[in-house]
């Protein structure tokens, strides 16, 4: 069963399927903070374009205003295929592949001194089951949320609600979200989703084994 806050709490969105129907599911029961990090990744501002609107059309009184922050990882990443170094994985290549090192690391950091900031004690995360990176796996959101709770001195806690759940559940459970807006490809063309890269590979897939009509826009 999935369990949502009631309190307020910051939500790491990065305009994919699981935090655009978590900013929906969470906002009818809690005040929501959407927060955006910007690595310099190459697929960004597409992103970030289509998470505006997707905010935009779900908007209601407990839906705060997107917030972005900047983490660069332009001295980590320098021959990463993420920063344009070479192609994207697509759609045949395993989820391994698209691997950011650290990039959960990075990003909880940032955003846990934004939330002791502002005064927010809870960070969402749409990470789902069967993720296969280490920086996504239950204990080490655990650990880094007590070692975040040492270092800025309060109780922070981090959550990840559909940890047990798969990608076409949540497509189930957010049917009546408007997730053609939402926004997973890492090669986009004309600010569309390519149509042929790993995640837009992932998104039909998921789309199709959960019964539900994919009216994404594909440049191919």
């Amino acid at each position: 069963m999935i369990s949502l806050p009631r309190q307020p709490c910051a939500l790491l969105c990065s305009g994919g399927i699981e935090s655009c129907a978590l900013a929906f599911l969470c906002s009818r029961q809690a005040k929501v903070h959407p927060i955006y990090v910007r690595f310099g990744l190459t697929w960004e501002d597409t992103e970030l374009s289509w998470l505006r609107n997707y905010l935009a059309r779900v908007a209601n009184e407990n839906l705060q205003p997107l917030v972005t922050l900047d983490q660069s990882v332009a001295d980590l990443y320098k021959n990463h295929w993420s920063r344009g170094s070479g192609s994207a994985p697509g759609a045949d290549d395993p989820d391994e592949s698209v691997y950011l090192p650290g990039r959960n690391l990075l990003l909880l950091a940032k955003t846990a001194v934004f939330c002791s900031l502002s005064h927010l004690s809870i960070l969402l995360l749409g990470t789902l089951q069967g993720n296969p990176f280490l920086d996504a796996r239950p204990e080490f959101f655990s650990q880094m949320a007590r070692s975040l709770s040492l270092g800025l001195g309060g109780p922070f806690q981090i959550l990840a609600p559909f940890c047990e759940s798969r990608k076409e559940e949540i497509i189930q459970l957010a049917a009546k979200a408007p997730l053609e807006l939402s926004f997973s490809c890492i090669r986009p063309k004309q600010e569309q989703h390519c149509g042929k890269c790993n995640k837009c590979g992932e998104r039909k897939k998921h789309f199709r084994l959960a019964g539900i009509e994919d009216t994404t826009l594909y440049a191919e």
